[in-house]
C-alpha cells in the first residue's frame, strides 16, 4: 500500500478466477491520471489466483489483497470497502477487461455533478451470450443522463455493476452493498435514488464484460425475473402510496397483474388496469375494473405502465406525453 491517499479505490472481488484475474488488475493498473489502488478480495478461491494476486502485489504497492469468508458478492464487497481509502470507490470484476480511460471520464463525470452518486459507462460484452443479454446491453448502453436512468429505473437495473464509479459518500449514506433476495447491485440503485442521489452513463465502451454460461446472472435464483419483479415492487410500493392518489396500472396482460400481485405483497392496491384489446376492456382483473386509456386523466391517478410485449412501453410512454401525462410525477414505467 502507498503512503499517498488514492482519488480511487477500485474493489474487485474474486473466486476461482486464475485464468483471467491478472488481466483485469493489469487493465484497472494501467489506468492513466488517476492516483489508485486496487483492492481484490479473496471470496474463498480453490485455485491459484490468489497467488497470482500476492505476486502482483509485491511488484505494485498499488494492489492490497483481502481475504474475504467466502459468503458471496455483497459480505466481499463489504470487506473491500473497509479495506479501501478512496473517495471515489470503483467496481471491477475479476474476469473484465477495463479499457484506457475508464476511471479518469468517471472521475470527470463524479466531479462535474456533485448531485450524482454512481456512474457507469457503456459496456461491450465478451464470450458467448443469448439474444436476452444482447437486448439488455443494448437498451442499457442507451441510457447516458441521470433522466435517462430515472425513467428506466422500475423497468431493468440502468447500470452494468462493474462498470461503476461510486462516490464514497453516497455509498456510505446507504449503507453499501447489502444482501438482499434480488441482485445486490439492483438493490443499491434503488436505494441511491430513493436517497436523492443521481445515476449516469459515460457515454463511451470502457468495459469489456465477460459472459459465461454459469456466471451468477444466469444460474442464481436471485437474478430470476420473479426476484426482479419483488426487489420492483418492494421499492414502488412506498412511491405510489405517498402520493395519495389511487394506483392504475396500464397493462392488464401478464406483466401489469404480476406486478400488480407483487405490489399487494406491500400493501398497494390496484384500484383499475388500463388496456387497448376490446375484449379486455370492461372486464376485471385481480378484482379490479378493466378500462379504456380514455378514461385516464393526467394528475388524477398513480399509473404505473407495465406492459410485456416489445415496443409497447414505449408507444403508451409517447401517448401519455402527447396528452399532457409528465412521467416521473403522473407516470412511470415498470417491468
Amino acid at each position: 500500500m502507498t503512503g499517498v491517499r488514492p482519488l480511487v479505490s477500485v474493489v474487485m472481488p474474486f473466486r476461482d478466477a486464475s485464468a483471467t484475474i491478472e488481466e483485469a488488475a493489469a487493465s484497472i493498473l494501467s489506468q492513466e491520471g488517476v492516483e489508485l489502488e486496487l483492492v481484490a478480495i479473496d471470496d474463498g478461491s480453490r485455485d491459484d489466483g490468489v497467488e497470482r494476486i500476492r505476486a502482483l502485489a509485491g511488484r505494485d504497492p498499488r494492489v492490497v489483497c483481502v481475504q474475504g469468508e467466502g459468503k458471496g458478492i455483497a459480505p466481499a464487497l463489504t470487506r473491500g470497502l473497509e479495506a479501501s481509502r478512496g473517495a471515489i470507490v470503483a467496481r471491477m470484476d475479476a474476469d473484465d477487461v477495463a479499457l484506457p480511460g475508464r476511471l479518469a471520464r468517471q472521475v470527470e463525470a463524479l466531479a462535474g455533478d456533485v448531485r450524482l452518486g454512481a456512474v457507469g459507462t457503456r459496456v461491450e460484452t465478451l464470450g458467448a451470450c443469448g439474444e436476452g443479454m444482447r437486448l439488455y446491453v443494448a437498451w442499457q448502453n442507451g441510457l447516458v443522463d441521470p433522466g435517462d436512468h430515472a425513467r428506466e429505473l422500475f423497468v431493468e437495473a440502468p447500470l452494468c455493476h462493474p462498470s461503476v464509479a461510486l462516490r464514497r459518500e453516497a455509498l456510505e449514506a446507504v449503507g453499501g452493498w447489502r444482501e438482499a433476495p434480488w441482485p445486490e447491485d439492483y438493490d443499491l440503485w434503488f436505494r441511491l435514488d430513493a436517497a436523492g442521489w443521481r445515476l449516469a452513463k459515460v457515454p463511451e465502451v470502457l468495459l469489456l464484460w465477460r459472459q459465461r454460461p454459469g456466471s451468477l446472472t444466469v444460474t442464481d435464483v436471485r437474478c430470476s425475473e420473479a426476484r426482479m419483479r419483488e426487489a420492483r415492487a418492494f421499492y414502488l410500493a412506498p412511491r405510489l402510496a405517498g402520493g395519495g392518489r389511487p394506483v392504475v396500472v396500464w397493462g392488464a396482460g401478464p406483466t401489469g397483474k404480476r406486478l400488480a400481485r407483487a405490489l399487494e405483497v406491500h400493501g398497494v392496491r390496484t384500484k383499475r388496469f388500463v388496456d387497448i384489446d376490446p375484449r379486455k376492456i370492461g372486464r376485471t382483473a385481480r378484482g379490479a375494473p378493466i378500462v379504456a386509456p380514455d378514461a385516464l386523466r393526467a394528475g388524477e391517478d398513480a399509473l404505473v405502465v407495465a406492459v410485456g410485449v416489445r415496443g409497447a412501453r414505449e408507444l403508451v410512454r409517447a401517448h401519455l406525453v402527447e396528452r399532457g401525462f409528465v412521467e416521473g410525477a403522473d407516470f412511470v414505467c415498470a417491468a
